[in-house]
């Protein structure tokens, strides 16, 4: 069978860009369908379950207000004469983080969110929808630039647009918001990638590969292994004719790209290699094979079946299935339309990279290998195999010579087949009764496998009756679109009315939080929660004990399970564990008015009701110590190390755990702990130890968006103990002086005052900024040249072919 032509096609005209603005048209048009029904039911502020409410909600709005300077005051500007850095520091972010660090991850390069910024701060929870409706329309747009390259008939690269803007992995991800950016981004590169290669177009290569790197620097990890594959692939297969002159021109525009989006790239790696979640090497099997059986089964049937809601399986009982985005599923027609293109086609790059795909999703190092070799599995990068899914999909569907029907029965019956699941005997081991079926969640099943045969029963009936037709593409890209929307609205459903009675009065309280916010005594302290919904700490702009976000500052993720506190993806010290309280400076816990009475049961006698202020109930810290204490006592991490980790939160409200390093050479100002100090650690004692710290404490302590200022009298000079995670970006002054920062405590911050009265000021930028600024700074003036150069060489060949 002779291949269909893959050289360049030069679209221009009218006709050619209505179907462009069509495609996004029909795409925003569609999402807007999906998402009205829910923000009618929310009255606007449309909420959805998991990370979508804890996360994403939270994030735009808050970091809506921090770019626009509403939340702390700057802090020291300047040294002599030399401008210090502000609003670089996010105090509502866990203990405290670097805002560039910890929000370069979820959209601090997103284009969509900084379009987002010219919305005032209090619309952006009513905004939500509309920017995803913006995403998908900008999704299928990419996707239509890409395809209409290898279709011959444009409406086939409108219908294979809409089956990646609403493929089920892109759906599936409606739930981490984030993630859609991606989906919408990653095609403009691809066909920019096309462009520089069949057409000689210079410059949209190296743009795209800068805006999908600052949009999203973890998954350009992944795209830039699937544009090798991709490129090796085309290239074996002929597709590609590549001469010095073409390898230098993507060698080039490769490294420009990323050079002039390499902002927030580096100062993000020197965090991210401090992360323990990031890379976990492990050797032997772990490499080659997934421990559970059901795993494989599990990214199989992900391939052909509708997703499950992120957070329930409808079938699996074990591997790692929840969140992990596992879905390259097309919406009404499944592998159907691609798997008639795989048999109708012998030699061809599309076959090969949906080969490697494959192999790399069944092979734990290859997949890690998208994803920067994180230790958790994930498929966050079955979106771009999708993409090709629907190349091939739409080509098919083009040419008469496909066999559309067999592939669609076949789909059908493996669907068919996980009726097994529901239908095999399991007998209990311990009542030994007899019950059928291992599904987890039978109603998402059923739902699942309905959608999955009623689309593939559609599409069966529209290939009978219109295949090889000039109707043919309009009717299936209706089918497509309707079954899209019916099948995403009960997928989001499925999710968001899952959790809808812990989630009901998300609105309420976010809400109500901000009336709390203007109502909080003043002051700089911690807050800490109590039953309430997650990351309330960012609507009410305090550091929080409770937060949920996986990119917060290093040192928390080694300070807290150092104390017995868990730390993959949230912050949750439970109120057992007393003494963190006082050691982390918490003035204030918060809950629900109803909760009081659960919360009395289980504190501990440290707390005193203040007062109810917006429907929140306050309770005083009585043990509440000021940010910034010295001590008198001190051990080295070896000691430390000893101490079993439920006594350690305690221990630190009495000694400074030095390095034995630092403990040489400041030994001279702390005494070291004897072996009776380091026991007697109980609730009577941690009283003691924290009036003691409160009589040394600063008397003056200030938040900024740049780190904070303190104040501190001392009658000899000392060690002064800050309960801020460490970042190698502070930069510590002390009296106008610029001083060492000591890591203290398992990754929090000390630095030595002189004896008297001593101003502290503490000043963020993050490390490795300067270094990937003056990278994009170089980057982007050469880039202009590079544009300049070739648009005057086009006109000089325009004006040679002229004359």
């Amino acid at each position: 069978m002779k291949r269909a032509s893959l050289a360049p096609r030069h679209l221009h005209g009218g006709a050619n860009q209505n179907k462009f603005w069509l495609t996004v048209g029909l795409c925003a048009l569609c999402a807007a369908l999906i998402f009205l029904p829910f923000q009618l039911v929310d009255g606007g502020f449309f909420h959805y379950a998991g990370d979508f409410n804890s996360q994403q909600i939270s994030f735009y709005r808050y970091m809506n207000g921090f770019f626009k300077g509403a939340g702390y005051p700057d802090g020291l500007t300047s040294v002599n004469g030399q401008s210090l850095p502000t609003n670089t520091f996010s105090w509502a972010t866990d203990l405290g983080s670097g805002v560039m660090n910890a929000y370069s991850f979820y959209l601090y390069g997103s284009p969509f969110f900084w379009f987002s910024l010219i919305f005032p701060q209090s619309w952006l929870p009513y905004l939500m929808c509309p920017l995803l409706v913006l995403k998908f329309a900008v999704a299928g747009g990419g996707a239509h630039l890409w395809l209409r390259r290898y279709v011959r008939d444009e409406n086939y690269a409108v219908l294979g647009a809409c089956l990646y803007a609403f493929s089920g992995f892109a759906v599936y991800n409606v739930f981490f918001n984030h993630f859609v950016d991606v989906v919408a981004l990653f095609p403009w590169m691809l066909w920019a990638l096309d462009e520089c290669i069949y057409n000689r177009r210079r410059g949209l290569f190296a743009f795209f590969v800068a805006v999908n790197l600052l949009n999203n620097y973890f998954f350009f990890v992944g795209q830039a292994l699937f544009l090798a594959i991709y490129f090796v692939c085309k290239l074996t297969a002929g597709e590609i004719k590549l001469t010095p002159k073409l390898f230098g021109v993507l060698a080039y525009e490769s490294l420009l790209g990323v050079a002039m989006g390499c902002l927030l790239l580096w100062p993000a790696f020197l965090s991210l290699m401090q992360n323990p979640r990031t890379v976990d090497l492990s050797s032997g099997w772990g490499f080659l094979t997934y421990s559970k059986v059901q795993q494989y089964l599990a990214i199989l049937l992900s391939w052909i079946m509708p997703p499950d809601s992120p957070y329930l399986t409808s079938i699996w009982s074990e591997g790692i299935i929840k969140w992990t985005s596992m879905s390259a599923y097309l919406p009404l027609c499944s592998l159907a339309g691609a798997a008639a293109y795989w048999r109708l086609h012998r030699q061809d790059g599309n076959k090969r990279i949906i080969a490697v795909c494959m192999v790399c999703a069944l092979v734990p190092v290859l997949n890690s290998a998208f994803y920067a070799l994180n230790s958790s599995y994930y498929a966050r990068w079955y979106y771009m195999p999708v993409l090709i899914l629907c190349a091939m999909t739409v080509r098919a569907w083009e040419d008469p010579a496909s066999d559309l029907d067999s592939p669609a029965r076949t789909l059908s019956w493996i669907m068919v087949a996980t009726v097994a699941f529901a239908l095999v005997p399991v007998k209990d081991s311990e009542t030994g009764s007899w019950s059928l079926g291992v599904l987890e969640n039978p109603g998402q099943y059923i739902a699942v496998l309905a959608f999955g045969l009623i689309g593939l029963w559609i599409y069966r009936w529209i290939c009978r009756h219109w295949a090889g037709r000039k109707e043919f593409a309009r009717r299936m890209l209706g089918a497509v679109l309707a079954f899209a929307c019916a099948f995403s609205v009960v997928h989001i459903g499925i999710g968001k009315f899952g959790q809808w009675y812990t989630d009901s009065d998300l609105v309420a309280e976010y809400t109500a939080a901000l009336e709390l916010k203007e109502q909080l005594p003043e002051g700089d302290w911690r807050v800490d929660t109590y039953q309430t919904h997650d990351n309330l700490g960012l609507w009410l702009d305090k550091s929080c004990l409770q937060y949920f976000g996986s990119t917060a500052a290093p040192s928390i993720l080694h300070f807290y399970p150092s104390v017995g506190v868990k730390r993959d993806v949230r912050s949750a010290p439970e109120l057992s564990q007393y003494a963190l309280r006082g050691l982390l400076s918490v003035k204030y816990m918060i809950l629900n008015e109803a909760d009081r009475a659960a919360f009395e049961e289980e504190a501990d006698e440290g707390w005193a009701y203040y007062d109810t202020r917006a429907g929140f109930a306050l309770y005083e810290n009585l043990n509440y110590v000021p940010m910034g204490f010295t001590y008198d006592y001190y051990i080295t991490e070896e000691t430390y190390e000893e101490i079993p980790t439920v006594n350690r939160a305690n221990l630190l409200m009495r000694v400074l755990v030095l390095s034995a390093e630092d403990a040489a050479r400041y030994s001279q100002y702390l005494t070291s702990a004897s072996e009776e100090q380091l026991n007697s650690l109980y609730y009577e004692t941690y009283v003691e130890d924290c009036a003691d710290r409160r009589a040394s404490a600063c008397s003056d302590f200030v938040m900024t968006n740049s780190g904070f200022s303190a104040e501190i009298q001392l009658d000899q000079a000392n060690l002064v103990f800050f309960s801020v995670p460490y970042d190698d970006g502070f930069t510590a002054y002390v009296n106008g002086q610029e001083t060492e920062i000591l890591r203290v405590d398992d990754g929090l911050m000390a630095v030595l005052c002189p004896e008297g009265w001593s101003n502290i000021d503490f000043v963020y930028e993050p490390d490795g900024l300067a270094l990937s600024r003056g990278v994009t700074l170089v980057a982007i003036p050469v880039f202009i040249l590079y544009l300049g150069w070739n648009w005057f060489q086009r006109r000089k060949r325009t004006s040679k072919t002229r004359a």
